[in-house]
């Protein structure tokens, strides 16, 4: 470690039993309060920070390769975020030759960066992959941050996503999202006849993995909060049951038999427990039930004519959102964890369905039908701030980023060859993008941020 260095903190990170060692530095910077670069990212239409990220200089030709890639996923990340605004690596003036050295800010604000990321990668003779990275504030010429990483040269990618939060993070005083994954349902054949399997990818679309192999209808994956699992729905044998799914074994177990249909499941924020709603066998309607994972008890939590559906825990879990038809449409409703206080929070026109709660707990999102029109949008958690985000033919499912800064849908095209794609946007509305997928997507799940 370079003699300008100060460790201060120190963080492990896991992703398929690889372990990632991040040792926060504390760098020669000025404290948060005196810093002249700050994005506020409550501020609808943002104007993008001017930023860039140099290649990570290497002593090989192998390590050099490395350091531009993961200056290239860095770059991807910031842009995508709507946040900040790369500039080309054609643009830099100075060629970043020395880790250890000050840039020479002079040439940085030539071409108006605001802000600059240098890094060094280096394989060590263990094998692992080292990288260090600084974060500059190019008009006050001070250094704001820095940190470096051990991982195996296949973890790379997650480098830049962990580089990414760090900086997104100094720079808007809000944790970043970039160290996480989506799951999803990947949909494949003719539109009549589609195909559907459970698949992950990081928050940028790389690293795609198939969960199941398409024998058998999969829906609604969620994310375990506390541990390396999923929740979905599987038509297995043409009975719809709720399945756990463990990502780093790839084993699988049906939470319970239902006598009827199961509906949404999701997890607590604790991971303890199932929620879900259930149908049973002769009833009409459809109520809402938790699940104990370690003794399978069941509690039934709504007992009404209606259709209730697509629950969801606040991250305290002392409340549940849920959807239901009681008052002749669909509405939101909320309830205290134990099915008490049930009371209706949305009063606007339309039908109201998937409401999700931030992560942050200030926010519902919900998906809303208006006039054939689908609407993404948020409220309050008493139902008071309503605001739509994006609509279109058809969008739905609306998932959290980590942070609760950040929506992905999926929306449906029209037309014999068309599909569900995912989209993504962020809590002002402006910055709406297509995630990209090989093939047509639908019913994404965001993790939380990975350990």
């Amino acid at each position: 470690m370079s003699a300008y260095m100060k460790t201060v903190s120190s963080k492990l990170a896991t992703l398929a039993a690889v372990a990632v060692c991040a040792v926060a530095l504390l760098l020669a910077g000025t404290p948060r309060s005196l810093a002249l670069i700050e994005i506020d990212i409550t501020q609808g239409n943002v104007e993008p920070m001017p930023i860039a990220v140099a290649d990570f200089i290497g002593s090989s030709e192998k390590d050099r390769q490395f350091g531009q890639d993961i200056a290239g996923v860095i770059n991807g990340n910031l842009q995508r975020s709507g946040l900040f605004r790369p500039l080309g690596r054609d643009a830099h003036i100075e060629k970043i030759s020395s880790f250890d050295a000050a840039p020479r800010f002079g040439d940085w604000r030539i071409i108006k960066a605001q802000a600059l990321v240098t890094g060094r990668i280096a394989l060590q003779s263990d094998g692992r992959l080292k990288a260090e990275f600084r974060l500059w504030d190019v008009f006050a010429q001070t250094q704001l941050t820095g940190f470096q990483f051990f991982t195996t040269p296949r973890n790379w990618r997650r480098i830049g996503h962990l580089i990414s939060d760090a900086v997104y993070q100094r720079l808007t005083g809000e944790k970043g999202y970039f160290d996480s994954r989506v799951v999803f349902i990947e949909e494949t054949g003719p539109k009549d006849q589609r195909v559907k399997r459970l698949a992950m990818m990081d928050q940028d679309g790389a690293n795609l993995r198939r969960l199941t192999n398409g024998d058998h209808l999969v829906l609604t994956p969620r994310f375990n909060p506390k541990s390396q699992q999923i929740t979905y729905m599987s038509y297995a044998g043409r009975k719809p049951r709720v399945y756990l799914y463990n990502i780093e074994t790839g084993q699988r177990e049906i939470v319970g038999d239902f006598q009827g249909m199961t509906f949404a499941p999701r997890f607590s924020p604790d991971g303890r427990q199932v929620i879900m709603s259930w149908q049973r066998d002769g009833d009409g309607n459809a109520n809402i039930y938790t699940m104990d994972l370690r003794s399978r008890k069941i509690r039934r939590l709504t007992n009404t004519p209606a259709i209730d559906t697509g629950p969801s825990y606040s991250p305290d879990g002392k409340q549940i959102v849920f959807e239901s038809d009681r008052g002749g449409s669909q509405q939101i409703y909320v309830m205290n964890s134990d099915g008490s206080g049930q009371q209706r929070i949305s009063f606007g026109k339309g039908r109201y369905s998937t409401p999700v709660w931030s992560p942050r707990g200030d926010m519902i999102a919900f998906t809303k039908l208006l006039s054939r029109r689908f609407l993404i949008g948020v409220m309050r958690r008493d139902g008071s701030g309503e605001r739509i985000l994006t609509e279109g033919y058809h969008n739905e499912g609306p998932t959290w980023s980590p942070n609760g800064r950040v929506l992905l849908f999926f929306r449906e095209s029209r037309g014999e060859r068309g599909g569900p794609k995912l989209w993504s946007v962020d809590l002002t509305g402006y910055n709406e993008q297509e995630v990209e997928t090989s093939n047509f997507a639908s019913d994404p799940a965001w993790s939380p941020l990975m350990n």
